[in-house]
């Protein structure tokens, strides 16, 4: 009796563990430095490069003048898509004469906005097949009758 409980409370104990979920890092991971610590009016962009590295991007419209820091944490569990639980985006403006650090802005999951997608398609040109010819296009085609010129490695005759 008291083994048949053990087992059940172990086979519980394994079932409690397969519910964790798996957690991933992704993009930019401090090391000694954190974006936060820059300081505005005295840092540069070679400072900033130097202490933190390459940035994950930096801005299409204003240049090489804002740089993004990105960095977020997924969870998922078993069988079901993965899900952010955390994203802080750190985003550092330059001055444009001298390569100052004008500002520093950091920005969490709560900061983004939902972009919604458009689901039509561009239709393309051409006949559309039914299922049917997909399956069976092929069938009717038969293959060429091989030559010994078709050989591969084989000699070209001189």
């Amino acid at each position: 009796m008291a083994r048949s409980a053990a087992l059940i409370g172990a086979a519980a104990l394994l079932g409690l563990g397969a519910c964790a979920p798996v957690i991933g890092q992704h993009g930019f991971q401090a090391i000694d430095a954190k974006p936060m610590d820059v300081a505005v009016g005295t840092d540069t962009k070679e400072t900033v490069l130097a202490r933190l590295g390459t940035p994950s991007t930096t801005s299409t419209f204003e240049g090489d003048n804002v740089w993004y820091y990105i960095t977020q944490t997924t969870e998922r569990y078993t069988y079901q898509r993965a899900q952010v639980s955390q994203r802080s985006v750190t985003e550092i403006t330059f001055n444009e004469g001298d390569s100052k650090v004008a500002a520093v802005r950091t920005l969490g999951l709560e900061d983004g906005v939902q972009v919604a997608m458009e689901s039509r398609e561009t239709p393309t040109r051409g006949r559309r097949l039914t299922i049917l010819e997909q399956l069976l296009g092929n069938v009717a085609r038969g293959q060429l009758p091989r030559t010994d010129e078709d050989d591969p490695g084989a000699r070209r005759p001189d």
